[in-house]
């Protein structure tokens, strides 16, 4: 194999013992331990596919309990700032930007049930070191959904008293009424993904995700998620507004921490076999967001004690105070249980389901590209056809539980973490489930939740413009397996995307205009031409399908040949069987015809091997 100067120049170094190998080594009785270095995180992109080499732990490796921790609590936190952005951009449409205490409910519940879907895909799902989280596919259409004229938020009838000498006070907007307002828009919601998240459980057990992927190439998930981060610059311009400088701040440090010190490993300090060692961490790398954010956090929370920033909430830059909200910590319980219907019954309506079909559609898409991408980091064969199908099919009863619970939004899962499975050289299922239990335990702190209220909005803003404008760079990312010379692909590429601005745009400006003198249609109508990622998607669907192109110009099957790239098999196909069944699934044969289990496809025969 060639090796890079670079890499030849690691390996004297590690012959030499001048370098350990990443958490020590797996070998014998000796516990793997803490005093190691990464290695080289910035390798070439090229050997990315010989990553699984050299795994410290592969998929079905336990490492010990303290390293599952420590190790999951880092996942927890790359996952951080996509799992609370969410329910913070639910806020003002759901009519809960005063209500603190719902707020930090809200974010308890997500963290909650992100916790239990990651379980349950780890466990009983494709059985990869996925973890789950919101999405930003489902905002786009849940904004549609709330700016129909129905669900428009009621003008409040007393003022919300925002001045400093309030914020041990209970607002008079936090009453019973209050609660029915937002509570049911919430039950809106959830009736929407409960039933829309029965075609992706459909998709996933009937086996046709696999029939659907041959229809869609770069050319219809270019489109399509690209709009998710351009149809939200909205919020991120609402956000930062309060006060750009604080804004562009907080954008700085991020910036500074994941591009300019990414390179950067800070030496560290362990204690091990009685005696104290240093090794290279590549910290920056790792939380720059969440570093990013606080640091901006921390500025804001300094300015405000030394009363830099107004107290009077009419004048600019009084949304980067640091307390504001702190009623929210204060009047927030110690303990609160998510539950199953806490906020009522879910409602169902026809335009809402059909709206946030488009969204679960999205979300499919990327999660099959990440079951790939995980399984390449991993240690793991590319995953079968029954692991991907169970995948999909868990996401999906995912997002039923996230409607049942009520965090407004689905589940799927995080290409950030998957990535960083890269970076540790730690693929182990072991540490993910660990993360799902630490969302579950820390979600039913009540006032954990309710601290994060406490960042300022600039904060927030900030925290949107880079990563809304990362989704946005995602979806175009795809464009590099199309030909890019081809007018074909230019037009369909274009007109679909500029669809996707133009005609949710038309549509809200003139809210009235659709009266086909049924008002269940009209609201079907409105709600699927204003959500972006819909039209965009259905127009670069249709055109990529029906316009002739080759397949080489289209790019399907390069991409195709990309996303299934094969690696080092570390563990045999075994490693996605469901535990406790396999008994059951070879003695009968009629196991061997659902596309959702091990012995999918199998002969007798070898089904008994």
């Amino acid at each position: 194999m060639h090796l890079t100067t670079e890499e030849k120049i690691e390996l004297g170094l590690k012959q030499q013992g001048t370098i350990n190998p990443a958490f020590g080594g797996i070998n014998g009785d000796e516990p793997p331990q803490l005093t190691v270095e990464i290695g080289d995180p910035h390798l070439e992109e090229e050997t990315a596919v010989d990553k699984s080499a050299d795994l410290v732990y592969s998929l079905d490796d336990r490492p010990p309990w303290y390293l599952c921790i420590l190790l999951g609590f880092q996942h927890y936190i790359l996952a951080f700032g996509g799992i609370i952005a969410i329910p913070l951009i639910l806020a003002e449409p759901l009519c809960i930007q005063d209500n603190n205490i719902a707020k930090s409910q809200l974010i308890c519940t997500i963290f909650f049930v992100s916790g239990l879907c990651t379980l349950l895909q780890t466990t009983f799902g494709c059985r990869l070191p996925v973890l789950q989280g919101g999405t930003f596919s489902f905002i786009t259409p849940t904004l549609a959904i709330l700016a129909l004229p129905k669900w428009q938020c009621p003008a409040p009838k007393v003022p919300v008293l925002l001045s400093m000498q309030a914020h041990n006070d209970t607002s008079p907007l936090q009453g019973e009424s209050s609660d029915e307002v937002w509570m049911s828009r919430m039950r809106e919601i959830q009736g929407a993904i409960l039933v829309a998240s029965l075609l992706q459980i459909f998709l996933g057990l009937s086996g046709l995700v696999g029939l659907v992927l041959r229809f869609i190439g770069p050319l219809a998930i270019a489109p399509t998620i690209n709009l998710i981060g351009l149809s939200l610059f909205i919020e991120a311009g609402k956000k930062s507004g309060g006060h750009w400088g604080i804004a562009a701040l907080t954008v700085c440090l991020i910036l500074l921490f994941s591009q300019y010190l990414s390179k950067v490993d800070v030496p560290m300090i362990t204690y091990k076999d009685k005696k104290w060692k240093v090794f290279q961490y590549p910290l920056f790398k790792l939380f720059s967001a969440l570093f990013g954010m606080c640091g901006a956090w921390l500025i804001c929370f300094l300015l405000t004690a030394f009363d830099v920033f107004p107290s009077k909430s009419s004048e600019y830059g009084f949304s980067a105070r640091t307390d504001i909200s702190l009623d929210a910590v204060v009047n927030s319980p110690w303990f609160h249980v998510p539950y199953p219907g806490q906020w009522g019954m879910p409602t169902v309506s026809v335009s809402s389901v059909l709206g946030m079909m488009a969204g679960v559609l999205a979300s499919t898409m990327e999660s099959i590209g990440d079951y790939y991408a995980c399984a390449r980091l991993s240690g793991a064969p590319p995953p079968p056809t029954h692991a991907i199908n169970r995948g999909i099919a868990v996401e999906g009863i995912g997002c039923i539980l996230a409607g049942l619970w009520g965090t407004g939004n689905g589940t799927t899962s995080y290409s950030q973490n998957i990535a960083a499975l890269g970076i540790t050289k730690v693929g182990s299922r072991l540490v993910i489930q660990t993360t799902g239990i630490l969302m579950i335990v820390l979600g039913i702190f009540g006032k954990f939740g309710a601290v994060f209220i406490t960042i300022p909005d600039p904060v927030i803003g900030g925290m949107f413009l880079v990563m809304f404008g990362m989704i946005a760079a995602v979806g175009i990312s795809n464009l590099q397996y199309v030909d890019l010379n081809s007018s074909r692909n230019l037009l369909i590429l274009g007109f679909s995307t500029f669809s996707g601005l133009v005609l949710p745009s038309w549509f809200q400006s003139n809210p009235g205009i659709i009266d086909t003198g049924t008002k269940e249609l009209d609201q079907v109508i409105v709600v699927l031409f204003t959500t972006h990622m819909f039209i965009g998607g259905f127009f670069g669907f249709v055109l990529d399908n029906t316009i002739p192109g080759t397949e080489k110009e289209r790019g399907i099957k390069s991409w195709q040949e990309k996303v299934q790239e094969g690696s080092k098999n570390t563990c045999d196909q075994s490693c996605y069987d469901i535990p406790f069944c396999n008994g059951v699934l070879k003695r009968f044969r009629c196991f061997r015809y659902l596309p959702f289990l091990p012995s999918y496809g199998k002969t007798q025969q070898g089904a008994s091997n």
